[in-house]
């Protein structure tokens, strides 16, 4: 009989089946709402369940909710599912929303998310499984708020000090994972959470590789020592072979970010839009996609990403219009006499914005606009020359959530010093879109609002929206059930299987 077990467990042993995956940093706490840094994100994204999450298609979805409604649009009762257990095997209940709630805007604790909550007037109990969020007004975000993972009120209540608990080492979640172990700038092992409401998933095992070097990195994914890992353009085009491609699908999808030249607004040479559009036909966005990225990008024409309830399709893309370029210049009082010259500067370490620069630069000379490139050390770039607008223009780049906020960047109040509106955008009617987006509670009504927004951003050209780089991924051709969707591969990875 012994002998019997000893054999089941051996064979159950090497069935169990891995995905191999990298970071190439460690996480510093595995704590949702103290996720800082992206390696704790990814990582605590296993561990932990919100109230609500993304669908494939980026709409809202509940979680670890099992229903909600708005009774007033300040008034939101959520009922939580009732068969959500802890890793430790107790059950959630609504007080452990209470308490995640209390901790994030905890004044002793220190996170990225606080102000998320401001509008927030109360969180109480109904009930075990009822809980009644009240604002102080309609707020947009009302639902995405609450996409933070949960933390255990029967682990932490005691706690004195969360941002040292050893709780951010050794934490407890809901997740379709637990970890098995934890220490920096090592490897991670998570193992399937075998009570996980959504169902046990159907790979064992989850195996983070701590690879801090980018090339060590896509050596061990060509070696097969990883199952999914990002490639950059270059090694997709031009670094990997046909076996690589036997093993592994490549998958490529617009990133959620993109790339800008900023013009500063208080400067007289870009206060008269003539200028700004004429640069902004001068330019070939589709070359800067096919040289830079070898076309794993797409060209960007405003503020908000393609595919989601934000952008408008009815905004063209920008096709380059020499001619018109040098009559635009010509009626702006520019001329072969009187050359347009401006400076562009950007960070060192990030040889794309180095190189659109310069592909930047000889587009224009065929115009003859004078660009004079200024590459800065990062700090030194932020600290002397963005945060304080010390320049004419910069290349620079932002990532978006699937909810954008125009707050930060185009409302005009955003652009006083230590706000993120750096080239001091200010348009009225995009200020009265904006505040009338915030209390806006209706998906639908809201996407009409930010429809509008892209579109008088796009022809007041603040910026030249320049690229949207490509995420490509390589994914092992053993694992099943993979569906590419609009927020990427992992929304359904429970049922991922590798076929071995």
């Amino acid at each position: 009989m012994k002998f019997f077990i000893f054999i089941l467990i051996f064979l159950t042993s090497i069935s169990a089946s891995t995905l191999n995956l990298s970071m190439s940093s460690s996480p510093s706490r595995l704590n949702p709402i103290l996720a800082n840094d992206s390696a704790s994100g990814e990582i605590s994204d296993w561990l932990f369940n919100g109230l609500f999450k993304y669908d494939k298609d980026g709409n809202i979805t509940p979680e670890l909710a099992s229903s909600y409604e708005f009774i007033t649009p300040t008034k939101l009762i959520v009922k939580l599912k009732d068969n959500v257990l802890w890793h430790d095997k107790v059950k959630l209940t609504s007080k452990d929303v209470i308490f995640t709630y209390e901790q994030i805007i905890n004044p002793s604790v220190f996170n990225s998310i606080k102000s998320n909550f401001n509008e927030v007037q109360s969180v109480k109990a109904l009930d075990d499984l009822t809980v009644e969020i009240i604002y102080k007004k309609p707020y947009f975000k009302a639902l995405e708020i609450w996409m933070v993972g949960l933390l255990p009120y029967h682990i932490l209540k005691d706690e004195k000090n969360l941002m040292t608990s050893s709780f951010n080492k050794n934490p407890i979640g809901t997740g379709s994972y637990k970890i098995k172990e934890f220490k920096t700038a090592q490897d991670i092992e998570l193992i399937a959470n075998p009570d996980y409401f959504g169902g046990k998933p159907k790979i064992d095992k989850i195996l983070y590789k701590f690879l801090p070097d980018p090339n060590t990195s896509f050596l061990y994914l060509k070696q097969k020592k990883l199952d999914i890992g990002g490639l950059t353009p270059m090694q997709t085009s031009r670094q990997i072979d046909d076996n690589f491609k036997n093993n592994f699908e490549m998958l490529s999808r617009p990133s959620f970010g993109f790339s800008y030249l900023g013009f500063n607004l208080e400067n007289p040479k870009f206060k008269d839009i003539k200028v700004r559009q004429a640069l902004s036909i001068a330019i070939n966005r589709q070359e800067l996609v096919d040289i830079l990225f070898f076309g794993y990008a797409e060209v960007c024409n405003g503020p908000f990403m393609p595919g989601s309830f934000a952008y408008n399709d009815n905004v063209k893309e920008t096709k380059q219009d020499l001619e018109k370029a040098k009559q635009l210049l010509k009626e702006a009082g520019y001329d072969e006499k009187n050359p347009l010259s401006f400076e562009l500067i950007t960070n060192t370490g990030n040889d794309i914005r180095v190189n659109t620069a310069q592909i930047l630069q000889y587009q224009l000379a065929k115009v003859g606009v004078e660009l004079k490139i200024r590459v800065m050390e990062w700090q030194a770039f932020l600290n002397t020359v963005v945060h304080p607008r010390k320049f004419e223009t910069v290349l620079l780049g932002w990532s978006l959530a699937l909810m954008p906020d125009a707050y930060p960047l185009w409302h005009s109040s955003s652009s006083k010093l230590g706000g993120f509106n750096l080239v001091g955008y200010k348009n009225e009617k995009v200020d009265k879109l904006i505040e009338k987006g915030s209390v806006t509670i209706n998906k639908d009504e809201l996407s009409d609002i930010y429809k509008d927004i892209f579109k008088i951003v796009a022809e007041d050209l603040p910026y030249l929206f320049l690229y949207i780089p490509d995420s490509i991924t390589a994914i092992n051709k053993k694992i099943e059930n993979i569906e590419p969707a609009f927020i990427g591969i992992m929304h359904n990875q429970k049922d991922w299987q590798i076929e071995e």
